[in-house]
């Protein structure tokens, strides 16, 4: 079975780095209207991450997933028959006005990809959007093995591409408007503020305190590696990795780490083979601690301390004075000059290494460590610089045919390219000639090729070895034409309006145009409102709808207190408890 693995992109130097250490496909944003504004690339740019990817047979697909203004619909429109001509691979969408120009006709067949955003965690939006006839949908990260599982059972035409690794979003995606009621930076329009990585106090009605200056909505990050094996056996056919944020290291490193893990599973779907010099390591990149989520129970997920990276723990300090500590290293550790630790879980407690002698490290600072403490390393300097300087390479497997004058050329996925042989004098020495054949065809240089094998079926007429050099050149630079040529990107079959399994939808359904409402009414569904975006006076508004619970976290799932949320400028936020569901629900304190 072949699998993919996708991995995020900031910028076309981050995916190119991707695809040198094993994706299968890159996602990455546009100038505009992506879930991560901070993450916008040129047209040109794409169409080099394009060329780049093809050559690999790794997809390229751009996100479009924001909810798109009236006023900018035909920009949208622009842009995606732009990326479609420059030979993007898919788009990853959330505004349904994209599909109803899809089922119209007015956008080029590119395949769309239904985002997370779309809050895709019932198997009746995944079987709405597969009678559609879309090619791919990306599922909520709350979802259980057994859930995924029946979802693909019972929509086994659509492709479903699970989220496998990086940073959680606490609420249900794309139904989120936190960011939005606190300071106008909407989640779906790609500028969330992150107010679940912020400190909140949990208060009861009452105004006594429970919790104070904690991070109550901060979750961990996730990390399914532990469960791919079973996912990939029920029919996963894209593992997701997050992080279009992120910086190269990060990519490098968690989809090197993703690639060998998967390799033992199943196939995948690109050509090559991935020579790295470096052992990946998910737990010296940033994390903030990992949780394998709901994938087989309900765990606790959260990490209410710090959202920041504070490290692996390396040991524990056994001695302090003016200058200098002592640390009981762990098995296997080693510490260097320039590395930072940290001594508390926390993140506010922590030091560079200045120098190391012995067993007696010096610090930039010694304020706030104590005997007992345990230690945390969050910057490994050698790790980060061999990962920085790392030469990961991808190589294309070709074997070459000799016989009767001509020379082929023969891919890895079957492509083929041939030369004539002009020379027809004897060689004074055949054996030789032949080796020499062999050891020059051999010598791909800085090429995407590597050499498996080499077949001699007649005898090789004398060739200068400068003309054997020429010869192979031109047969790999045609061999990659038609690679290229044979390229097979894939097209959107034809989508159709089907009924919605809802009669009406509220500001949840993140209508924000008229395109998207009539894609709904084509669909027999009222529109009742339009998005929180655009309407902010919404009565018994949802300001975010979560499996994470607080009660849950804390044990107090019997507390029949009502319960609030307090940040750091006084604002108050009411939570309600669906434990039928077990679900809690962020609300302003006056709706």
């Amino acid at each position: 079975m072949k699998t993919e693995l996708l991995a995020p992109a900031k910028n076309v130097e981050i995916a190119k780095a991707a695809i040198d250490a094993g994706a299968d496909a890159v996602y990455i944003g546009a100038s505009d209207f992506g879930a991560r504004q901070r993450a916008g690339n040129s047209l040109e740019d794409i169409e080099d991450l394009v060329k780049y990817a093809h050559k690999f047979y790794v997809k390229v697909m751009v996100t479009v997933n924001t909810i798109i203004k009236d006023t900018e619909l035909e920009t949208v429109k622009d842009l995606i028959k732009n990326l479609y001509d420059i030979g993007v691979d898919s788009l990853i969408v959330q505004d349904m006005a994209i599909l109803k120009w899809a089922i119209e006709g007015s956008i080029p067949p590119i395949p769309l990809h239904i985002s997370t955003q779309c809050d895709n965690r019932l198997e009746e939006k995944v079987n709405f959007f597969n009678k559609i006839g879309l090619s791919r949908i990306v599922l909520a990260r709350e979802l259980s093995i057994e859930q995924i599982k029946n979802i693909i059972n019972k929509n086994p035409e659509i492709e479903i591409e699970t989220f496998m690794h990086g940073a959680l979003c606490v609420s249900y995606s794309g139904q989120c408007y936190m960011s939005q009621y606190i300071g106008g930076r909407s989640a779906n329009r790609g500028e969330c503020a992150q107010p679940c990585r912020k400190k909140y106090s949990l208060i009861d009605e009452k105004g006594n305190i429970i919790v104070k200056d904690k991070h109550l909505l901060s979750l961990k990050d996730f990390n399914s590696s532990k469960y791919l094996k079973e996912l990939v056996q029920i029919g996963v056919k894209s593992f997701k990795i997050e992080g279009r944020l992120k910086d190269i290291n990060y990519v490098k490193n968690v989809v090197g780490y993703y690639r060998k893990l998967l390799d033992e599973y199943s196939e995948k779907q690109s050509s090559g083979k991935v020579y790295s010099d470096f052992t990946p390591d998910v737990y010296k990149t940033f994390n903030r601690g990992y949780t394998s989520y709901f994938l087989k129970q309900r765990e606790k997920c959260f990490n209410f301390d710090s959202p920041k990276f504070i490290g692996e723990k390396i040991g524990k300090v056994v001695e302090v004075s003016k200058k200098y500590f002592v640390v009981k290293l762990n098995k296997g550790i080693t510490l260097n000059p320039q590395d930072g630790l940290c001594f508390d879980k926390i993140g506010q407690v922590g030091c560079l290494i200045n120098k190391i002698e012995g067993n007696k490290v010096f610090p930039n600072q010694i304020v706030g460590i104590c005997i007992g403490q345990d230690v945390y390393r969050n910057v490994d300097t050698v790790f980060d610089k061999k990962l920085l300087n790392s030469n990961c390479v991808r190589k294309i497997g070709v074997k070459f045919e000799y016989k009767d004058s001509f020379l082929k050329a023969i891919d890895e996925d079957g492509n083929i390219a041939s030369v004539s042989i002009l020379e027809k004098e004897k060689a004074n020495n055949v054996e030789k000639m032949q080796n020499n054949f062999k050891q020059s065809l051999s010598k791909t240089g800085d090429s995407d090729f590597e050499i498996e094998k080499i077949d001699i079926l007649s005898e090789v007429p004398f060739i200068p070895i400068s003309k054997v050099n020429e010869y192979r050149r031109n047969l790999l630079n045609d061999l990659m034409k038609e690679r290229i040529k044979n390229y097979k990107r894939d097209v959107s079959k034809p989508l159709k309006y089907v009924p919605y399994f809802k009669e009406s939808i509220d500001y949840r359904g993140n209508v924000y145009n008229k395109e998207a409402e009539k894609f709904y009414n084509k669909c027999g569904v009222m529109v009742k409102e339009y998005a929180f975006e655009y309407n902010s006076d919404v009565d018994n508004i949802e300001l975010m709808r979560t499996k994470h619970c607080i009660k849950y976290a804390l044990d107090m799932c019997k507390s029949k207190k009502q319960l609030y949320l307090v940040d750091d400028r006084g604002e108050k936020y009411r939570l309600k408890f669906d434990c039928n569901n077990c679900e809690m629900v962020v609300c302003p304190s006056n709706k």
